[in-house]
C-alpha cells in the first residue's frame, strides 16, 4: 500500500492539488473532447454524473459515491459490470492498482466498467496514469474549479515521480 503523510509529503499533497491536465471550468467546453477519445477512464462521481447526464459512457470510471465529502447516489449506473474494492483516503492499495488493472483487461470487450471505492477514489487518477495505454484520456473534478481532462501519455512520467515519494507500506 502506498500513503500519503500531510507532513512528509507536503510537496506532492502540493502538486495533487494543481490540475494535472487541461482544466475547463464548464463541462459543457470539453465535450468534444471527450467524444473524441479512443478510450475514456472517469475518477470522481461529479465527472461520472456530468458524464452520464450527457448520456457519455467511460470505458472505466471510478467512483466512492461521494461528492465533496457528501453523500451522493446515481440515478443510473449504465454498467452491468461494478467491481468493488477498498482504499481509505489518502493511499493507493494493492487492491486498488489490481482492480484497476483488472478493469482495463475487461473493458478491452468494449463494455462499461464502474469501480466503486469504499473508502476514496482521488488517488486513483494516478495508477490509471501508470497502468492505461498512452492515448487513454482520464477525467477527474477539480474541486470548485471544473473538469480536468488529460492525456496519459503526457503524464507518466509525472505520475511516476509522484508515485515514486509516496511512503510505501
Amino acid at each position: 500500500m502506498l500513503r500519503l503523510d500531510a507532513e512528509l509529503n507536503k510537496d506532492i499533497i502540493v502538486e495533487l492539488k494543481k490540475p494535472l491536465g487541461k482544466l475547463y471550468p464548464n463541462f459543457e467546453d470539453a465535450i468534444d473532447e471527450i467524444k473524441s477519445s479512443e478510450f475514456l477512464i472517469s475518477v470522481g462521481d461529479a465527472t461520472f454524473s456530468n458524464l452520464t447526464k450527457y448520456e457519455l459512457y467511460p470505458n472505466i470510471g471510478i467512483i466512492d459515491n461521494l461528492i465533496q465529502r457528501k453523500n451522493h447516489t446515481h440515478d443510473v449506473i449504465h454498467a452491468d459490470n461494478i467491481l468493488k474494492v477498498d482504499n481509505p483516503a489518502g493511499t493507493i492499495t494493492d487492491d486498488l492498482w489490481e482492480t484497476i488493472g483488472q478493469a482495463l483487461e475487461l473493458s478491452n470487450s468494449g463494455e462499461c466498467y464502474v469501480i466503486e471505492v469504499a473508502g476514496e477514489e482521488d488517488l486513483a487518477v494516478l495508477p490509471c496514469i501508470l497502468m492505461a495505454n498512452p492515448e487513454t484520456t482520464i477525467l477527474y473534478g477539480q474541486p470548485n474549479e471544473g473538469l480536468v481532462l488529460l492525456k496519459v501519455s503526457d503524464m507518466k512520467n509525472k505520475a511516476q515521480k509522484l508515485i515514486d515519494g509516496f511512503i510505501e507500506e
